[in-house]
């Protein structure tokens, strides 16, 4: 990997820090450009005639995967409303999806208890950019990058060859690790019944995603995300705006918290803030998919706000290609030439590992690029 990425930059401060010494005004480095600051929204609904008027209005769409789980006769609904999702939002909530309440809880307050650990115990797990795992608060290698208000703990799940080592785990909470583990493999086997329905909805053969990305070699990737309260929310981001490099993302929101914004809109120019629905997973198509579909079906840019009055934290389960498999459009979809060239993952998220979260400006960088056919 490139020299650049061997150290940050700069010297790392923790958020949390900051926001637990009582500061009034936030850091410069954290100020966003006009442009990019959000529009705060209004707080959650009393009512439960206010809650349904919102659900109505803002929510992404909720599919229910029990009766496919169930082997019921639900592929056919399911594949149309997964395609319909993913053509007009790119995010979508699951519900009945196989994975315990229990669980899902288990291991977002494992999480939610390292971050309260004290402070040089969390250092311990200090990371780097040359491979991310372990505690860190900021993406990118930029000097003088402006940041984003969070920290967060990276660890690699899958395949087993990739796990992160017994050193990057944190010793406490104790069932962290045995917890955090069990979580990825039942929110993988998920991925795994999306990956067939995303097939089957673009008319290929149920296997032919999961055989693309690389089968039982496909990775996952673990990110537990810690938001801390903010004095100025308005002119900061707890993370910015971006498409995710890999396949899906699965997200565990907070589930008292609101924070995830979806950009939507004919320009562009609306975001919508997520309301999750309970033991649901929030999920999103990821750029190797827009490649893959030759962008029928296309990553769409979210991020997250911060508030000044509650912490949030959320687990993201990123499900990726295998590194070294080059992804490209595949031929049964293609009706023009292909949009993009073949490029492995391993090169494809070196882009974000150097440049942080920037919109969607590396998969729109490579559009058009692919060789001529023969």
């Amino acid at each position: 990997m490139a020299d650049c990425m061997q150290e940050w930059p700069e010297p790392v401060v923790r958020v949390q820090a900051l926001a637990e010494s009582g500061l009034s005004a936030i850091p410069r480095c954290y100020v966003k450009p006009l442009c990019d600051r959000p529009v705060v929204p209004a707080p959650p609904p009393a009512t439960a005639a206010q809650k349904k008027e919102v659900l109505a209005d803002v929510s992404i769409p909720v599919i229910d995967l029990g009766e496919l789980l169930a082997g019921g006769a639900g592929l056919g609904r399911v594949t149309e409303a997964v395609a319909a999702a993913c053509r007009e939002w790119g995010f979508f909530q699951v519900v009945n999806h196989g994975v315990r309440p229990e669980l899902m809880r288990a291991a977002r307050e494992a999480w939610r208890g390292f971050f309260r650990r004290p402070l040089e115990e969390k250092q311990r797990y200090a990371n780097s950019p040359r491979t991310y795992e372990g505690y860190g608060s900021r993406l990118g290698v930029q000097k003088g990058a402006v940041l984003d208000w969070g920290d967060y703990f990276f660890l690699h799940l899958a395949p087993e060859a990739a796990k992160s080592p017994e050193k990057f785990w944190p010793a406490n909470p104790g069932n962290c690790k045995e917890v955090s583990e069990e979580y990825g493999r039942s929110v993988v086997r998920l991925c795994e019944v999306l990956m067939r329905v995303l097939s089957v909805s673009l008319g290929l053969d149920e296997e032919h995603f999961q055989r693309a990305f690389g089968g039982a070699a496909c990775g996952a990737t673990l990110r537990a995300n810690y938001y801390p309260r903010c004095p100025q929310p308005d002119l900061t981001l707890g993370l910015s705006a971006h498409s995710d490099p890999g396949v899906l993302t699965v997200l565990l929101a907070d589930e008292h918290v609101r924070g995830l914004q979806v950009r939507r809109g004919a320009a562009g120019d609306e975001w919508v803030t997520v309301q999750p629905v309970r033991d649901a997973f929030i999920v999103n198509v990821g750029d190797q998919i827009q490649i893959l579909s030759n962008s029928m079906y296309k990553s769409v840019e979210h991020r997250v706000i911060v508030n000044a009055k509650e912490e949030r934290i959320s687990l993201a389960l990123f499900f990726n290609p295998k590194g070294d498999i080059p992804i490209a459009p595949a031929p049964e979809l293609l009706t023009a030439p292909p949009l993009y060239p073949p490029m492995t993952f391993d090169e494809y998220r070196l882009y974000i590992r150097k440049k942080g979260a920037k919109g969607k400006a590396q998969i729109e960088a490579l559009k058009g690029q692919a060789p001529p056919e023969n």
